[in-house]
């Protein structure tokens, strides 16, 4: 078998060589690891449909031609999804004045300056609404998949994408999520475990996978993605055994030359264990994979107000987060202290930094070493 290719029907409807997802946020990222055989998500959450179309205008500008999807952050159970008035200043004025103060005075002891106003300068965050708009601009472009998270894509998107030829993927941490979105209409299934950065759920990735595979072949034989703290070829050949089509990741690619973080942040996640990481809603409101730091012990401790919920969490968190980063680069070690990014458990398998490429490169060398291992191993019977 060679080491850059894959002749699975998934690789063959995507174009890929590898069945290697990383979903980013860092439009460079994508670009490398598409280009190297893989396949890159963009995450679109947080860009103004003016925004989007500046960063896939880009990737479309030095990709090549290579396959690239994107990942557009539309939940499905929305405390807001009902109301009439959705703006940024009727959600502000939901905001607890003590909560405000609690960021106020945690970012004071910490030496931290700003970051105490709401994020006001852009649409409310994960609504139907923004992700409709960050549709019309993504369908403008050509993506070759169109991923969502927390619950079954709208039917608006499902019914898109299928005018448009593109397959739709959806997040699950449950095998009975898996069930309904599998029925909604979704073409791949990413089954992805407790050790996964970002929203995750509660069940292990070496569990949720093969009962996400069983509970949907009952259905439908979809492709199964798996996902969760793999950081390796030889975790990806594993989860491929189990029944998994490919693997997505993305906590692998946050240390990389080209990723969108700080270097306090990249320095923390080298030097994090698998033990460092939190779930936690502090950041978005939701339960979400993250690093342990001031920050969410703060949230999570006793005398905390307690996190707010989707989408008013993250009117506090983001501002306030950014003037920590920016203060821990200046140099101050107290904001280091408050220093946190979205992070699976699977950093502990990091222990430098390196290109996207050498990543994928990486990741092609170890499957090929499993796989042989394991025929190996058969062949001795």
């Amino acid at each position: 078998m060679e080491s850059d290719v894959i002749n699975s029907s998934l690789c063959k409807t995507l174009g890929i060589q590898f069945p290697l997802f990383a979903f980013t946020h860092c439009r460079d990222v994508v670009v490398a690891v598409s280009k190297a055989g893989g396949f890159g998500v963009f995450g679109a959450v947080g860009y103004t449909p003016d925004e989007l179309e500046t960063e896939l205008r880009w990737i479309d500008d030095h990709i090549d031609g290579k396959p690239y999807g994107l990942d557009v952050l539309v939940p499905e159970n929305l405390v807001i999804k009902d109301e009439i008035d959705k703006s940024m200043q009727a959600m502000a004025r939901r905001i607890p004045p003590q909560h405000l103060e609690f960021v106020r005075q945690l970012l004071e002891r910490h030496g931290v300056k700003g970051g105490t106003e709401l994020a006001m300068e852009r649409p409310t965050l994960f609504t139907a609404e923004l992700a409709e708009a960050q549709m019309d601009v993504a369908f403008r472009h050509p993506i070759r998949l169109i991923a969502n998270a927390l619950g079954v894509p709208p039917p608006s998107m499902i019914k898109r994408a299928r005018q448009h030829g593109i397959p739709v993927a959806a997040l699950v941490g449950a095998k009975e999520h898996a069930v309904r979105q599998v029925q909604a209409g979704v073409d791949i299934i990413v089954a992805q475990g407790a050790e996964a950065g970002g929203h995750c759920g509660e069940v292990s990735t070496l569990v949720l996978v093969p009962e996400v595979v069983r509970a949907v072949n009952q259905i439908k034989p979809v492709p199964v993605l798996a996902a969760g703290g793999i950081m390796t070829g030889g975790q990806m050949a594993a989860c491929m055994a189990m029944g998994a089509a490919g693997a997505w990741t993305g906590s692998v690619w946050l240390p990389t030359t080209e990723s969108e973080v700080t270097q306090t942040i990249r320095d923390k996640l080298v030097a994090a264990g698998s033990r460092d990481t939190v779930r936690s809603t502090c950041r978005t409101g939701k339960p979400a994979r993250q690093l342990r730091s001031a920050w969410t012990e703060a949230w999570d401790a006793t005398g905390s107000p307690g996190s707010l919920p989707m989408p008013f969490q993250p009117m506090l968190s983001r501002p306030a987060l950014k003037a920590v980063d920016k203060s821990a680069e200046a140099g101050n070690a107290q904001a280091r202290e408050l220093v946190t990014y979205f992070v699976g458990q699977g950093i502990g398998l990091v222990d430098g930094v390196q290109s996207a490429r050498a990543v994928v490169r990486s990741f092609m060398e170890e499957f090929v070493a499993a796989v042989e291992h394991m025929q190996g191993l058969v062949d001795e019977v």
